[in-house]
């Protein structure tokens, strides 16, 4: 008699096996529907097939202290998610939909970091860049493990969270995300995050490329840079990319949805 199947992988990409057989059916997942409203169109999307993805809302980023407030940059813009990721991050736990925060963490020794990199922010070559100590508390910029490269305190993380540490621009280029995201059967991805312009913009672009549902979430990302470069990110997205809606159409989405589940 064949003994018990026993699961291999992450579900919904995991296999039933024994030492006869293997199941490769993979689980089906129960449709979870929310009707959510974009600045372009009426969205049918399954909540079982999105994700959610905070990008670089590190200390480095969004702190007064940290690398980019050093360097002469007003901080200021980049904390303006932190109130509706507050609002949202919890409701998107209680609906199983999984937090993923793709944070800038570099390697201390920077072997995979180009000079071209490096140069972006430290152009002279002398003053503070990648992996160098913050003079005002020694922590190292953007390293993995660093108070620099930390999620900033406002905003609460929990175990069920995901992360993934990145090294470019993008969130995809040379990190594990895409992986984790089709063995969890994510196909649409919710982007928050700093900067919109940047590094919220290449890894939306890099995702839909790969073909992923890409929806900026307006009020939940914000950039450092010029306003011109806020609404050339936002006509990209729409134009190009995929959809704009912020945390109130996505809030009452949820809500019209359980209010439709509990009438039934």
């Amino acid at each position: 008699m064949n003994s018990p199947l026993r699961t291999l992988g992450v579900g919904p990409n995991s296999w039933s096996v024994n030492e006869s057989i293997a199941d490769i059916t993979r689980t089906a997942q129960t449709t979870q529907k929310v009707i959510l409203t974009t600045e372009s169109k009426t969205l049918r999307l399954d909540l079982q097939k999105t994700a959610i993805l905070v990008i670089d809302m590190q200390n480095d980023f969004c702190h007064p202290d940290g690398w980019l407030a050093h360097i002469g940059v007003d901080v200021s813009p980049a904390r303006t998610p932190i109130i509706p990721l507050q609002g949202l991050l919890p409701v998107m736990r209680s609906q199983g939909v999984p937090v993923i925060w793709v944070n800038w963490g570099n390697r201390p020794d920077l072997l995979n970091i180009s000079a071209g990199l490096r140069h972006v922010y430290n152009p002279t070559g002398n003053g503070v860049g990648l992996g160098d100590p913050l003079p005002k508390n020694g922590a190292k910029v953007l390293t993995k493990g660093s108070w620099a490269a930390a999620v900033v305190e406002e905003l609460e993380q929990s175990p069920q969270d995901i992360h993934v540490d990145k090294y470019r621009m993008s969130g995809f280029w040379d990190t594990p995300l895409d992986s984790i995201l089709r063995n969890l059967g994510k196909t649409t991805l919710l982007f928050t995050g700093v900067n919109a312009d940047q590094c919220v913009l290449c890894t939306l672009q890099d995702a839909n490329f790969l073909g992923y549902d890409c929806i900026l979430i307006k009020d939940c990302t914000a950039t450092t840079s010029p306003e011109y470069c806020w609404q050339a990110t936002l006509y990209n997205v729409k134009q190009i990319f995929g959809f704009v809606t912020d945390s109130t159409a996505i809030l009452a989405a949820l809500n019209n949805s359980a209010n439709i589940a509990s009438d039934r």
